[in-house]
């Protein structure tokens, strides 16, 4: 295949990723979903690696109301390699009914990837979310210590569901 070919099949195979927001086959969103009550802070307690977040530690994640009707996140992380905070802010659409917790969200201009709440507590104390497929999951907690037995739980439901759980990043919180 010629660089060219080799360039223009990457690019599509990102952009095909990048713009998916559906949740991947087989895996369904939370229904009955109270955008209200998701806002505020969430730390992050496990995740899939992914580069955007690589090395981070001390995650977290607070999402406020935009005026246009969207919602605002920041991502926040400690880099320990550069001893530094890492910040991204992006913005979140429902892509359906708002009671469907179906998202799409961006930190990079046009390009749009999933953002899908598969589990949340019915207190909202704790989430776990998905992307586009099975590569990008997260284990979310309104507190940085998440209970033992709610971990493994949320675990199981994304084994049940095909995630890769054994490679999950168990994240630093102090």
């Amino acid at each position: 295949m010629s660089p060219w070919k080799t360039l223009l099949a990457s690019l599509s195979a990102f952009l095909s990723v990048a713009c998916s927001t559906a949740p991947p086959k087989g895996v369904t969103v939370v229904e009955g979903f109270d955008s209200q009550r998701y806002l505020g802070q969430w730390y992050e307690i496990a995740r899939l690696d992914h580069r955007f977040e690589r090395g981070l530690q001390q995650v977290t994640a607070n999402y406020s109301p935009r005026e246009d009707g969207g919602l605002k996140v920041i991502n926040r992380g400690y880099n320990q390699q550069k001893q530094r905070w890492q910040e991204s802010v992006g913005k979140a659409y429902f892509t359906g009914d708002k009671q469907r917790a179906a998202l799409k969200v961006s930190f990079f201009g046009p390009f749009y990837g999933g953002y899908n709440v598969i589990a949340l507590d019915p207190d909202y104390r704790y989430a776990l979310v998905c992307g586009p497929n099975r590569s990008y999951l997260w284990i979310l907690s309104r507190t940085p210590q998440l209970d033992e037995n709610v971990k493994q739980r949320l675990v199981e439901q994304a084994r049940s569901a095909g995630f890769p759980v054994d490679e999950l990043i168990w994240v630093e919180q102090k």
